[in-house]
């Protein structure tokens, strides 16, 4: 299956339902009153972590998701039925971000979690609900509210407590199959692992998650290779192991090798370079690995350096103690904190006025809209409640003090009117 670990898409949940406007029909009453019904609430979007899920592929097939519209009213005070939910999918470790303002919206690092971005928009209400001892058979219906549609973005960054890091064919991947049951692709040549491969290992009834990331490279802070898609799986480990070839069969020299990586993990990110590792010195079974593990401990003195052989499957015994001792001193993973997608994108309550060079003042704002929305212009005791309370709001006002005269032209939204004093 393709690993994909980013993906675009565009959300929007249900709109509301609208009232309806009716008046009670029966054999021998002749004026029967309003009765018409509610319409249904719109249908939520809902985020759900999927610990069966893997990658982002799915999103590459499908941009749109939206959630099922509420439905109108009807006469005999029915209420319309509310939309239904839509539920999106996604892997655990997904970070879901409004596109434009980068705010994250849902941490989904929690199997089974689920998460409302979007609530379905309030159905309208029917004319019943507008009769009053003055207006007593009012022949206007509500719309409901509609919903807006939001870009997301999808990023999928792997949940693990420690992180194998290191450069090609080093023997992660082999390492990875040693300690956990994981059964990861391994071959003789660099890049065999292109996504990262989890597995669980456990020592002394303690039980922890190991992430295989694949191998990067010199540059890949500055996207060399796919270093900015693999070195952001490393940002919610606990801590790492870096695993060097000590036998430099690759014809490369670890002492410089263990130099490299961390000086990526740095220019990528400062969080990086400051997470816990130990260092697991694999291939000690091969020739020239005693004279360089002296070489790399001199070069190294404060690092910790545990001697392996994937190969042999020798000295893992002790790296998996420390591992567990380390953990213990670590706090949990990496949580975001999520903000509400309204808040994310500038919602404002109240109004906003602005006067164009064409002289037209234009009213805006997250009020404005829902006000709009909620009246009928086709009818006159909806547009009287509608003039109501825009001078309620202090719309009115507002544009006396901004210098409207009679006849300047107002707009809202799609409405455009002469302002009369």
């Amino acid at each position: 299956m393709q690993f994909v670990d980013k993906a675009r898409i565009v959300i929007k949940a249900g709109n509301g339902g609208d009232g309806h406007a009716s008046f009670h029909r029966e054999k021998y009453v002749q004026q029967g009153g309003p009765d018409g019904g509610d319409g249904g609430r719109g249908g939520d979007l809902v985020f759900l972590a999927d610990p069966h899920m893997s990658t982002l592929l799915d999103f590459k097939f499908q941009r749109f998701y939206r959630a099922e519209n509420g439905g109108a009213g009807g006469a005999a005070l029915c209420t319309g039925k509310n939309g239904k939910p839509l539920t999106i999918r996604v892997p655990v470790g997904t970070i879901v971000r409004d596109f434009e303002s980068g705010a994250i919206l849902a941490d989904m690092s929690e199997g089974n979690k689920e998460r409302v971005i979007l609530h379905g928009g309030r159905g309208g209400k029917g004319n019943a609900r507008f009769a009053t001892a003055t207006h007593q058979a009012p022949r206007f219906a509500q719309p409901g509210i509609k919903t807006a549609e939001y870009e997301v973005e999808l990023e999928l960054k792997s949940i693990a407590d420690v992180g194998l890091v290191g450069l090609p064919s080093v023997g992660k991947s082999t390492i990875l199959s040693v300690l956990t049951a994981a059964k990861p692709k391994i071959a003789a040549y660099h890049f065999t692992t292109l996504s990262p491969n989890l597995g669980v290992a456990s020592r002394h009834n303690r039980s922890f998650v190991l992430a295989d990331i694949p191998g990067l490279i010199e540059g890949a802070a500055e996207g060399a290779g796919l270093g900015h898609d693999f070195l952001r799986h490393i940002e919610r480990t606990r801590m790492l192991v870096h695993v060097v070839d000590i036998s430099g069969s690759e014809m490369r020299d670890p002492v410089e090798d263990y130099q490299k990586i961390n000086d990526e993990l740095t220019k990528f990110s400062p969080v990086l370079g400051e997470i816990p590792q130990l260092v697991a010195a694999n291939k000690t079974d091969l020739p020239e690995a005693e004279e360089n593990l002296a070489r790399f401990k001199e070069a190294y003195p404060d690092v910790e350096v545990f001697p392996v052989s994937a190969a042999t499957v020798q000295g893992f015994e002790a790296l998996l103690d420390r591992v567990v001792q380390v953990l213990d001193t670590l706090p949990p993973v990496l949580r975001y904190e999520e903000t509400d997608l309204v808040e994310s994108v500038g919602y404002e309550p109240g109004f906003k006025i602005k006067r164009g060079d064409d002289g037209v003042f234009d009213v805006s704002g997250g009020d404005i809209d829902k006000l709009l929305d909620s009246t009928n212009p086709d009818d006159e005791i909806s547009m009287r409640r509608f003039q109501q309370l825009l001078v309620k709001n202090g719309i009115i006002s507002a544009l006396r003090e901004m210098g409207a005269k009679d006849g300047d032209s107002i707009r809202l939204g799609e409405w455009e009117f002469d302002f009369v004093d």
